[in-house]
């Protein structure tokens, strides 16, 4: 059986079609060059810019390294000025300390001698308004940094008996202190401008009084008389000088208390507004001014003068 091979089919397109059809695709050729020189261009500028940037980012990143190791080589100079500086402040300092304790030494030596020598004398002269009159020496211990308290109540029984006027207390307290505490006074001195016999009295206090100076108001308070008249308003002075923020009427009251029911009742009935007149009182008592059946009460009060 012969086959017979089909002819292929002639395209329809006409030759003007097909000439149209190349100019398209020429110049969809040419524009797809365009696109690919504007992309390689875009690239072109993009790398570019991305080198420039990179370059631009390591010329800070190297200046602000060499900034900073700049800034770590003061800084370790400034320490290294600072130490410097610090030890020869250091230096100074302990060479004006041991100057300063060794011209106060003296000062303290040379001040005390002096009062070493006023003390030798047999009286000392002490002007009182227009007047001069002699403080006779006494025999008196020398402050010695114990038991305050009782040595200010000698010295203040001193200057009553020798009409020692305020201006001259501290002066004269300050005659009958051991080395170690005229130290302290020159202390307190460089601390005040001015200084009074009660400031004296409380700085002193409160320097040598024992921690437990808080417990002598219970012990204040709890006293009770069991000896003499005299022997207890010493030991109520002694606790009473320690305790602080009371008032006067509250102190009096609270001695009254600790006297013996019968001398008790008798202050009472005379209503002291001070607690040197309660303990005049009790002294007056202590005569057996008192004694029952021995003098009424009215002739008493006339007796008795409380200032």
């Amino acid at each position: 059986m012969q086959t017979h091979s089909k002819e292929p089919e002639r395209s329809s397109m006409t030759h003007e079609e097909e000439e149209e059809m190349k100019h398209d695709i020429s110049k969809l050729q040419d524009q797809v060059k365009q696109l690919s020189l504007t992309q390689k261009g875009t690239e072109s500028k993009m790398d570019g810019l991305k080198k420039s940037v990179e370059a631009k980012m390591d010329c800070l990143k190297k200046g602000v390294e060499a900034k900073m190791i700049d800034v770590e080589a003061k800084m370790d100079y400034l320490k290294i000025d600072l130490k410097i500086a610090m030890d020869e402040l250091k230096i100074n300092m302990n060479k004006l300390l041991q100057e300063m304790d060794t011209k106060g030494e003296k000062v303290v030596k040379e001040t005390h001698d002096v009062n070493q020598r006023n003390v030798n004398h047999d009286s000392i002269e002490s002007n009182v308004g227009s007047k001069t009159h002699h403080i006779p020496k006494i025999d008196m211990r020398k402050f010695d940094g114990k038991d305050p308290a009782t040595w200010i109540l000698q010295m203040e029984q001193f200057f009553d008996l020798n009409n020692v006027q305020k201006p001259q207390k501290v002066l004269m307290a300050t005659v009958y202190l051991e080395p170690n505490q005229f130290v302290w006074y020159q202390w307190l001195c460089s601390r005040k401008q001015f200084i009074t016999w009660a400031n004296f009295t409380e700085e002193l206090i409160t320097h040598y009084e024992d921690i437990k100076s808080n417990t002598f108001f219970s012990q204040l308070i709890s006293l009770k008389q069991k000896g003499s008249i005299m022997e207890h308003i010493e030991e109520f002075q002694k606790l009473n000088i320690r305790v602080k923020d009371i008032l006067e009427e509250h102190r009096i009251d609270v001695f009254i208390g600790s006297l013996k029911d019968n001398i008790q009742h008798d202050v009472h009935l005379w209503e002291p507004d001070s607690l040197e007149k309660a303990f005049r009182l009790a002294r007056k008592w202590k005569v057996k001014l008192w004694q029952p059946g021995s003098i009424p009460l009215t002739t008493i009060k006339k007796e008795v003068s409380l200032p």
